[in-house]
């Protein structure tokens, strides 16, 4: 019995096989794993042929995997042999490569592909047993040779190999950050919230946390972005109706007679998408909000590009334990995880408890009943309105964490809700002890002004 003539992938598409190859050259692990049971050949086109014995020689002779910049060197120097066809095939299809992002059907073609190639090992397993049968051979040998096929292309991802992986960490990564619309903010945060990235707007109720979440996706469907904003508290025409004024300027208590104004001024432009997702409080875990985006994949006119949760306090734990404390950090430790997931920046809010109801500036002691859920966040600014800001349209925001930049100091504000208006202004270098020096300085002022006046009178 002869050994089976090697098959191809022609039961697979031209656009199947290309992505196969792309596919290994971005993930190491996978790519040692099918380089188990992969013959070249099996691909039809002789580019992608070429392309991935170039990443199969280097991985042979370096025992790494080939990054970015080692494989630009390879396709323009390791190809004269080819001719100059293949040559330019190779090449813009490597281009291509450098431009893919993971897809939805990765999954699906990595292990069809797998699959195919496995069977291929098997077989000629089986055939090179069949012919150890046949004369006087140990039989252990033939238990050795069918369980190698059946062991080779298995599973074999044990995480990231320092020294296979070496060029991976040399890679510049992206952030893709997402612009705040706020030039303070963008500056100190490299550009705005960065994809896998977790920001929390913390203040107390009625100082204008959801605006400020409003405010972010606003500025991301101007920008052409596609936003998925999930409320938990207010209904979701509610929430529309902040964005048709946050978006077009127009004041809220205008907007009904404003309609034709409105819709106007949202199909003059190229505007993003925008989802609103109304959850009744505490019954959307964050695994129900996995769920919703999971099902807009299937929107081919949509891939969400930030996600706004208003507000994760509100979100029901997946499970409930000892103290509430610790079903808040879990909850704000899977809206991260969440980010990451989906490669996408996740805003959220977070309520402060009473006493910081009037304070001058809110810090992250501040944040009720669970300080831990601060512990995930990339990014936590507060924002504070006493009586007299919110007479004079003002407030402070004060930059508490920064994974990107610095942070503990204060920015002034200017808030107008009703027109869901809010600006960060320059950065005046104040400190918080600066603004409580500023403050106590006007109270005693203040007295010292009714103690006169008292005593005028008297």
């Amino acid at each position: 019995m002869s050994v089976p003539e090697i098959r191809t992938f022609s039961k697979f598409s031209p656009s199947f096989q290309e992505k196969l190859a792309s596919i290994m050259f971005r993930e190491r692990s996978f790519c040692d794993q099918i380089s188990e049971v992969l013959d070249v050949n099996y691909f039809e086109s002789k580019h992608l042929q070429v392309f991935i014995k170039l990443v199969m020689d280097y991985k042979q002779k370096y025992s790494s995997h080939p990054g970015k910049t080692i494989m630009e060197t390879e396709v323009m120097n390791k190809l004269e042999e080819e001719s100059e066809v293949t040559q330019n095939r190779v090449r813009t299809f490597f281009a291509r490569c450098l431009a893919d992002e993971k897809a939805n059907d990765d999954g699906y073609i990595k292990d069809e592909a797998l699959t195919f190639c496995r069977r291929q090992k098997i077989k000629e397993g089986f055939v090179k047993a069949a012919q150890k049968l046949k004369g006087d051979e140990d039989l252990d040998d033939v238990k050795t040779i069918l369980d190698e096929a059946f062991k080779l292309g298995s599973t074999n991802n044990a995480g990231y190999d320092y020294m296979k992986d070496f060029e991976k960490r040399f890679e510049i990564k992206a952030r893709n950050p997402i612009s705040t619309g706020w030039a303070e903010v963008d500056r100190i945060t490299g550009g705005g919230l960065g994809s896998g990235e977790l920001g929390v707007v913390v203040a107390p109720t009625g100082a204008g946390k959801s605006m400020a979440l409003v405010h972010l996706g606003a500025q991301a469907v101007l920008n052409g972005l596609n936003v998925v904003y999930y409320t938990l508290e207010l209904g979701d025409t509610v929430v529309a109706s902040r964005f048709d004024s946050a978006i077009t300027g127009f004041a809220l208590k205008s907007l009904f007679h404003l309609k034709d104004d409105i819709y106007e001024k949202l199909t003059s432009s190229s505007i993003g998408n925008l989802i609103i997702k109304e959850y009744p409080t505490k019954t959307a875990t964050v695994q129900t909000i996995r769920n919703h985006l999971e099902s807009l994949k299937d929107r081919e006119d949509f891939r969400v590009d930030l996600v706004l949760v208003d507000y994760g306090d509100l979100l029901k734990p997946a499970s409930y334990l000892k103290e509430k404390r610790n079903e808040l950090e879990e909850i704000y430790e899977t809206l991260r995880g969440t980010a990451m997931i989906y490669k996408c920046p996740v805003w959220t809010a977070s309520q402060t408890n009473r006493g910081a109801l009037n304070a001058e500036v809110i810090t992250m002691e501040s944040i009720s009943e669970a300080f831990n859920k601060c512990f995930p966040a990339d990014f936590i600014v507060s924002i504070s309105r006493t009586p007299e800001d919110k007479q004079a349209d003002t407030g402070l925001m004060f930059v508490a964490k920064n994974r990107n930049g610095p942070d503990g100091f204060v920015l002034p504000m200017k808030i107008d809700t009703s027109k869901v208006y809010l600006e960060v202004l320059k950065n005046r270098g104040e400190t918080i002890a600066m603004v409580e020096e500023q403050s106590d300085r006007k109270k005693a002022k203040a007295l010292a002004d009714k103690w006169k006046s008292l005593k005028d009178k008297i």
